[in-house]
């Protein structure tokens, strides 16, 4: 492990992180199941030939990508904690240096450091 990594700050960092993403993968859950209720009602407007704005579809599709992204998040956030319950958090997965800890403080889910990721773009 990078010996510039203070444990106790990267994991109150990822943890933090990871209830922020919950908590959005909580709303988007329910905003789409706001969007199905809507979408559901005998009652509701025809919105798909609304011009003034987003169809039901439109911000179902929407929100299924936000929640996607939160989901995906978390994935991150459990990999990268795993990592330094391992021992192996700050180092890169492609050529075994440390990565630097700004580079960590900024997306603490880094796995490449900046020359590696760079190849990768």
């Amino acid at each position: 492990m990078n010996e510039e990594i203070d444990r106790a700050v990267f994991t109150q960092l990822l943890t933090s992180a990871r209830r922020d993403a919950s908590a959005r993968l909580i709303a988007r859950g329910e905003a789409i199941r706001g969007v199905q209720e809507a979408r559901n009602d005998p009652a509701g407007a025809d919105d798909e030939h609304d011009p003034e704005g987003a169809t039901l579809s439109d911000e179902w599709s929407r929100l299924e990508g936000l929640r996607r992204a939160a989901g995906a998040e978390i994935a991150e956030i459990d990999d990268a904690l795993r990592r330094l319950e391992d021992g192996v958090f700050g180092v890169c997965a492609s050529c075994g240096r440390d990565i630097p800890v700004g580079r960590l403080l900024v997306r603490p889910t880094a796995t490449l450091c900046v020359p590696c990721a760079e190849r990768v773009r």
